[in-house]
């Protein structure tokens, strides 16, 4: 057993802030939570917290690993007035010159940041279509490797070769989710990574991908993860081609449940947020890409019952995007307060939740041992009402002192357990060969 002791504890939802509090964790799993718990459990491994802020683990509800060597990219990248342009000539082709390699790499670098910024896991959405089959055994092996817990998909779509293209996708998915069962039964490492079924947007699955899709979930019993409105051409498709509503026509081939995670959003009908929310599934808000893409904004945040944070592949520092989600939402005359924010930052948990079959998200015994911790010194009180303005105005990701999944540190005192420098080199090289290789396709 382990003993955090003399932390400050902090939790989202329902919010508190107390000082002087004893966390004791057997395996992975929060044991109890009290004061002079030492005396009562003498055999446990004590870690002094010196009055650190210990707090549930913090999730990245939405993010692109595929991404992660693109950081100042150096390639041919045309103009691009508009948002199907930037996915035609920026993103469309990134993605056909990963490789094992390059994956295995982004991915690994990704869940680094992603416990570095703060984060405990990470719900992923990948995309290389010409390397589909394995990918996602791939990306598990960047998660495992840093110890990051999370989620990853394959998003299913027809942009490159039609149903063939679509298909592979959706098996890519359903051998995932399968691999994922497998090695759950075996038990013989940690349970850290689970499946959604994944695709691209509407506009690029048709009713045959999405009948494909639809058996993948019901096959595997997992969620799709899908983004959908990011842009006002995948409304405009979606009633050009099929005389239906985004969310409607999902729907209609059962894609939306509890388990379901859909991307962006910006122009869903209200009857789509209708359905969504009888549902039960989840919107991620991504303010910072859409601000990036300049694709407007979601002004209907407030309607949804079920918001979480992602960054759409913009790093993992979820700190960053809710003090973005919040000015951006006040900027356009919303009349959500941090403390909204912060309860979309903790539903991440819930997703985890519908999926992990575990409990995530509190500082309770029963709960998951997955801790993000800060050193963070305030200088005014720093109290339940008002820790949702700390969050948006003060604390960032510099303050991560140290992050805890599955109830062992995989980072602490602003250390990895491992050395990382070969990694990043590494990193960098593989990133200019496909740099590279991006203006090799033209």
């Amino acid at each position: 057993m382990m003993l955090l002791k003399n932390a400050t504890a902090v939790q989202f939802e329902p919010c508190f802030v107390k000082e002087g509090v004893d966390i004791l964790i057997e395996g992975s799993i929060i044991k109890a939570v009290g004061t002079n718990l030492q005396a009562k459990y003498p055999d446990a491994q004590v870690t002094d917290m010196k009055g650190k802020l210990v707090m549930p683990g913090v999730v990245c509800s939405h993010n692109h690993f595929y991404s992660g060597l693109s950081r100042g990219v150096m390639a041919d990248i045309k103009p691009s007035p508009d948002f199907i342009s930037i996915l035609k000539n920026l993103w469309w082709r990134l993605d056909k010159v990963l490789d094992e390699e390059a994956i295995y790499y982004s991915g690994l670098i990704c869940s680094l940041e992603a416990i570095k910024s703060g984060c405990s896991s990470v719900i992923d959405h990948h995309a290389s279509p010409n390397y589909i089959a394995g990918s996602l055994k791939t990306l598990r092996s960047g998660f495992i490797k840093a110890g990051l817990r999370g989620m990853t998909c394959y998003e299913t779509t027809d942009r490159n070769g039609g149903v063939k293209e679509m298909s592979a996708g959706v098996e890519e998915n359903i051998a995932f989710a399968q691999l994922i069962d497998a090695a759950k039964a075996k038990g013989d490492e940690p349970y850290l990574v689970e499946a959604h079924i994944g695709a691209h947007a509407p506009f690029t699955v048709t009713n045959d991908g999405l009948s494909m899709l639809a058996e993948g979930v019901k096959a595997t019993g997992r969620g799709l993860h899908i983004h959908v409105a990011e842009d006002k051409y995948d409304v405009t498709h979606s009633h050009h081609h099929y005389d239906q509503d985004i969310v409607a026509r999902l729907d209609k081939y059962g894609l939306i449940n509890n388990k379901t995670l859909l991307a962006h959003g910006l122009f869903l009908s209200d009857r789509d947020i209708e359905i969504l929310n009888a549902r039960g599934g989840f919107l991620a808000h991504n303010a910072r890409s859409n601000m990036n893409n300049n694709v407007g904004y979601n002004n209907k945040l407030s309607k949804f019952d079920n918001v979480v944070l992602g960054t759409d592949g913009i790093g993992a520092d979820m700190f960053e995007e809710l003090k973005f989600a919040f000015f951006k939402h006040r900027d356009s005359g919303g009349p959500l307060w941090p403390d909204s924010f912060l309860r979309h930052l903790w539903n991440g948990n819930q997703i985890l939740a519908n999926n992990f079959d575990a409990q995530f998200g509190r500082l309770e015994a029963g709960y998951k041992a997955d801790l993000t911790i800060l050193d963070y010194t305030s200088p005014t009180p720093l109290v339940a009402d008002n820790f949702p303005g700390h969050i948006a105005f003060g604390i960032n990701a510099g303050n991560v002192n140290s992050v805890m999944v599955e109830g062992r540190f995989v980072y602490q005192d602003r250390a990895f357990p491992f050395d990382v420098a070969p990694i990043y080199a590494e990193a960098r090289k593989v990133a200019q060969r496909i740099w590279t290789n991006m203006d090799k396709l033209d």
